[in-house]
């Protein structure tokens, strides 16, 4: 009768160990697919950084050549106001000198 015991609790052990077993080979099968998944995610992620890191420099190419022509402007036109004033000065001293000679 003991061998029977022993027999049934062997086989209910057996059980539960394959029981036991298959539960642990669906929580591996869960976290490999987990982790595939979370690996396409990092490697979609990766793809637009480098997307963002690309248009980030083309953007700051195009700033500075834009700086750089603001410059080049800003410098034209100071340029042009400095030859506009000094056009100025003259007209007004030949004005200024037509205006004192006509009341001499």
């Amino acid at each position: 009768m003991t061998k029977k015991v022993d027999a049934a609790m062997d086989a209910k052990e057996a059980e539960e160990v394959m029981r036991r077993n298959a539960e642990l080979e669906k929580a591996a099968a869960e976290a490999a697919a987990r982790e595939e998944r979370l690996r396409r995610e990092l490697e979609a992620a990766l793809a637009r950084l480098a997307v963002a890191e690309e248009a980030e420099e083309r953007l700051c190419v195009q700033l500075g050549e834009l700086e750089a022509e603001a410059v080049a402007q800003a410098v034209e036109y100071q340029q042009h106001v400095r030859e506009l004033s000094e056009r100025l000065a003259f007209m007004d001293g030949g004005l200024s000198g037509a205006v004192a000679a006509g009341m001499d």
